[in-house]
């Protein structure tokens, strides 16, 4: 679909009439960006929010095992996993952030679960939403050929979760580039320090309320022109 449609035509075109009551409303653009000479094509977007249902039993596959068997090993289960999804064939589970850390032990160490390799922590920025930053935790299990993905969600004011890196030291860089990005603060990371940009830079390049331009490039004594006031071509 065209972006130079009306944002009125493009939201009636996209957004579900089935959507929850209860969710925030639509939300256009992104980065910041407004009105015509947006030649980054972030304009003319519409993002519907989405909070994915949670899963019914069974889930498939080995999932029932592996949420059991977290279930047999984890005592405080109930407290820590607020939400089970099982969506394009993915396991998540969402939980509450103070158990991140005590999660991924248990999911580390146990017999029945074993898994011993953290893929990736990464970050999501669902804007609109109060608890908008997710951490994302992808973890392997090489023994028995297993993934599941964890996600813990905070806000902007109180960007906290325990650090994983005493239970997975490679998530020492992928923390500090999802700290550098998002401005996520992983509690106990022996060294919590920007990794892509400078130490002194202000802000999170990849939070959806970023400026998208209009900043000073360091060093150069130049300036990106925001994308609304940048030349538009037609």
């Amino acid at each position: 679909m065209s972006t130079d449609e009306p944002a009125d035509e493009v939201e009636k075109a996209t957004v579900s009439k089935d959507a929850p009551a209860d969710l925030p409303p639509p939300t256009h653009g992104m980065f910041g960006v407004e009105g015509s000479g947006d030649t980054t094509g972030f304009g003319g977007l519409v993002r519907e929010p989405w909070d994915p249902p949670p899963a019914q039993r069974p889930y498939g596959g080995y999932f029932d095992d592996l949420v059991d068997a977290l279930a047999a090993a984890y005592p405080r289960f109930d407290e820590a996993v607020t939400k089970i999804v099982v969506d394009r064939g993915e396991l998540t589970l969402y939980v509450a952030r103070e158990h991140v850390r005590d999660l991924a032990q248990v999911l580390r160490d146990d017999p029945a679960l074993r898994f011993e390799l953290l893929s990736s922590v990464s970050g999501v920025d669902y804007l609109g939403e109060v608890h908008r930053l997710h951490a994302v935790y992808h973890l392997t299990s090489m023994t028995y050929r297993r993934r599941v993905r964890l996600e813990a969600a905070m806000s902007v004011e109180d960007p906290h979760v325990p650090s994983v890196t005493p239970v997975y030291p490679t998530a020492d860089w992928q923390e500090r580039e999802t700290y550098d990005m998002y401005g996520i603060v992983f509690d106990g990371h022996p060294a919590l320090t920007r990794i892509l940009m400078p130490d002194d830079w202000d802000g999170f390049p990849q939070r959806k309320d970023y400026p998208l331009g209009g900043i000073p490039v360091q060093y150069k004594g130049a300036t990106i022109p925001p994308a609304d006031e940048r030349r538009a071509y037609r």
